[in-house]
């Protein structure tokens, strides 16, 4: 996004910000959006921030916007290692080496066939394999040992980001590249693309975020010394959010935000015959929707946090709107979505009443497979290789037979019932983590009936090219006659019907079998 004016908004001692800015007009081939883009330095301070100010007036045309991140390239013979976490941190490939390597099934992943470090000879490099989750993604960058420099990407706040805090995205990677993006369809798909009608305003404040610079002598040896001390800053930036010192009137300082707290309570009657605390839930604030719906959700802003040991919540530095209050907990099936909307404005102070997650279940627990935690982390993944054998957790892909030839694969799930009540009715949870031009089918003892239940094409989030273990997730709940049970031995088929490719795929969260009510 270029700016085609800039003014200084303010120089001082103290200060410095400057904005460039283009105002679109109907004869441009630009995209219809108002742009002000922001820089700002403090006195004192190693580094710089940096935030956009995006509008589209309601008598624009229609468009959409798929992504949006800001991008730094560094000197290619000074930055050479990069951290994005203590287990995450390494002397990385360069840029010449991705490209005299063999590129694999899709241009970001290369395989290093003559690289300028030996050591990396047969070493896959992919930019995805530096993903990481929203909630996680605060600080990250490279470090130059010659002179010993760190450069770092500090994002204080995701309040601003699309699909919620467990939606992936990019970091830092060969180039050297860092980034903080924004939105992106990355492990999600057109989705969560920001679609604009004719007639619709928007306008968002994206960032400030932090580029920091940091220098240390040791960190010549020792590079995770500038690493350590990074991560000291975005500790500091966190808390100083929201900031007071950005001058655009667009972006809301802390006492014309609001504030929302509660107690989020579990009832499973299976499990316990009282509620019970929801602890380390996941609860936020996001545009009204339907139950799930935050994590398709990228036109407005989201604000997160999680439940202390007796479900206790706030949230803070809420910007003025009216929000759903959503709800997940760990290791529990299912989502929440609280029944009233909940209004912000500047300076309120909102108690969420009666936020009780019922979770859904029609019966007792016959048998399960998995943990409902919006992941296919504990999940069997088949060797590239191909040669399936019988595991009891796997992830659903396709199987090759011939070259650029797939076809669908089945998995079995075998178990007995002792009896089978006459009119009995059963019923099957199942959750999924992650879907890619997917159709998975269900069928009960016999595999070559019609589908006692479909799911329809599901998904684009394309994860599996990704290295994820989530994508976008998606919640069934399959009602089972008894009359397709047999006493004995019993088979659930669970058929991805789809064979577009090696990347079709479903990942499984959660399967659980009740029995009748």
């Amino acid at each position: 996004l270029e700016g085609t004016n800039y003014k200084i908004i303010l120089q001082n001692e103290n200060q410095i910000e400057i904005a460039f800015t283009r105002t679109w007009t109907f004869n441009s081939s630009d995209a219809p959006l108002n742009i002000d883009k922001r820089y700002v330095m403090l006195r004192d301070s190693s580094g710089f921030y940096s935030y956009a100010v995006l509008e589209r007036l309601k008598e624009w045309p229609a468009f959409d916007i798929e992504g949006g991140r800001i991008v730094f390239k560094l000197q290619k013979n000074k930055f050479q290692y990069m951290a994005m976490s203590d287990e995450r941190q390494r002397i990385m490939p360069t840029l010449k080496d991705r490209l005299t390597g063999k590129i694999l099934d899709y241009k970001e992943a290369v395989l290093l066939t003559n690289p300028t470090n030996p050591d990396f000879k047969g070493e896959v490099d992919d930019k995805y394999f530096y993903s990481c989750d929203n909630k996680d993604s605060q600080v990250h960058g490279w470090v130059s040992t010659d002179p010993p420099v760190g450069f770092w990407m500090i994002t204080p706040s995701n309040e601003f980001r699309t699909g919620g805090p467990i939606k992936q995205d990019l970091t830092s990677h060969v180039g050297p590249t860092t980034l903080s993006v924004f939105m992106s369809r990355h492990y999600a798909g057109k989705d969560i693309d920001l679609k604009f009608e004719s007639g619709e305003y928007w306008k968002k404040v994206l960032g400030p975020v932090f580029v920091y610079l940091n220098s240390n002598a040791s960190a010549k040896s020792d590079p995770s010394l500038l690493w350590n001390d990074a991560k000291q800053r975005m500790h500091k930036e966190v808390e100083n959010w929201p900031y007071s010192f950005p001058l655009s009137e667009d972006f809301l300082k802390s006492n014309k935000r609001g504030v929302v707290s509660g107690q989020l309570l579990l009832h499973d009657w299976y499990k316990n015959d009282n509620v019970v605390p929801g602890v380390s839930a996941y609860v936020g604030l996001a545009s009204p929707g339907a139950v799930g719906s935050w994590q398709f959700e990228s036109k407005g802003y989201q604000f997160w946090t999680q439940t202390q040991c007796n479900g206790s919540f706030l949230i803070e530095n809420v910007i003025p709107g009216t929000y759903n209050l959503f709800a997940w907990v760990p290791r529990t099936l299912g989502e929440y979505k609280h029944a009233s909307d909940i209004t912000i404005y500047p300076g309120a102070v909102v108690e969420a009443r009666d936020v009780v997650f019922k979770t859904p279940r029609k019966g007792a627990t016959i048998w399960e497979i998995g943990i409902p935690d919006r992941s296919a982390a504990e999940f069997f993944i088949p060797d590239p290789s191909l040669e399936f054998k019988i595991h009891k957790y796997r992830v659903e892909i396709e199987k090759k037979v011939r070259n650029d030839e797939y076809i669908a694969t089945t998995w079995q799930i075998l178990f007995d019932l002792e009896n089978v009540p006459e009119g009995a009715n059963y019923t099957l949870q199942l959750a999924l983590a992650s879907a890619n031009n997917a159709e998975l089918q269900v069928r009960f003892n016999d595999p070559k009936s019609p589908p006692e239940f479909t799911t329809g094409v599901i998904g684009k989030d394309n994860a599996l090219a990704r290295h994820g273990i989530r994508g976008l997730y998606y919640f069934y709940t399959i009602d089972i006659a008894g009359s397709r049970l047999l006493v004995g031995r019993n088979i659930i088929f669970l058929t991805q019907a789809r064979s577009g490719g090696p990347f079709t795929e479903v990942m499984y969260d959660y399967i659980r079998l009740e029995g009748p009510a």
